[in-house]
């Protein structure tokens, strides 16, 4: 019994002498820094009870387990960089490259795309756009011809307005007939309007 109550004579000394110790080290300017700091992680407590933020930990938690809020942390430095990157004329560059998208947008709506846009989709539906973007490369050589031709006729307008007039008769008649460039263009609209007329043919039959 006198043993024990010797220990616990001993024990209360250490303290007591433990905690003159912790009084003696702590200065004014700590025990002001633990008032503080124990003040302020009060009023983070009661800020995360009043705002019920408490109830965010279980999601926080999910994104940890699951790799997310390193994902969001990357992104997030990926924008600040991406921030970081971007100068004055860059920012000023791309305000007026959305500016033009939008104002061209403005101008697409107004000026009745709409209805080319369901015109199209009527198209795709019925099947005909797929036969215009099958013969349309065709049509575009094609076109290549139909400009020839148009400049031959334009030649031969100005060529014949600026020949000399016949005079008539036989005689001139007969010149040009035998002739045999004259001829030759004799037999090519022949063959020109044989094949315009089997094309009329087929078509109505159709």
């Amino acid at each position: 019994m006198t043993t024990q109550t010797e220990e616990s004579e001993v024990t209360r000394h250490e303290v007591e002498r433990l905690i003159t110790a912790a009084q003696d080290a702590l200065t004014d300017e700590m025990i002001g820094r633990l008032t503080d700091a124990v003040g302020a992680g009060i009023s983070l407590v009661d800020q995360v009870n009043r705002s019920g933020l408490e109830k965010a930990i279980p999601a926080l938690a999910q994104l940890v387990n699951n790799g997310d809020l390193e994902r969001v942390v990357q992104l997030a430095r990926l924008y600040s960089s991406a921030q970081d990157a971007l100068t004055e004329e860059m920012v000023g560059r791309l305000a007026e490259t959305a500016g033009n998208g939008m104002l061209l947008l403005d101008r697409f709506s107004r000026g009745g795309a709409v209805h080319i846009v369901e015109m199209l989709e009527k198209l795709e539906r019925s099947g005909a756009l797929q036969d215009i973007v099958r013969i349309l490369p065709e049509l575009a050589e094609r076109l290549d011809m139909v400009n020839s031709l148009l400049k031959c006729v334009e030649t031969a307008a100005l060529t014949d307005a600026q020949a000399p007039r016949p005079s008539g008769g036989i005689g001139p008649m007969w010149h040009m007939m035998t002739d045999p460039d004259n001829q030759a263009s004799l037999r090519f609209l022949l063959t020109l309007g044989k094949q315009l007329r089997h094309c009329a043919v087929s078509d109505a039959a159709k």
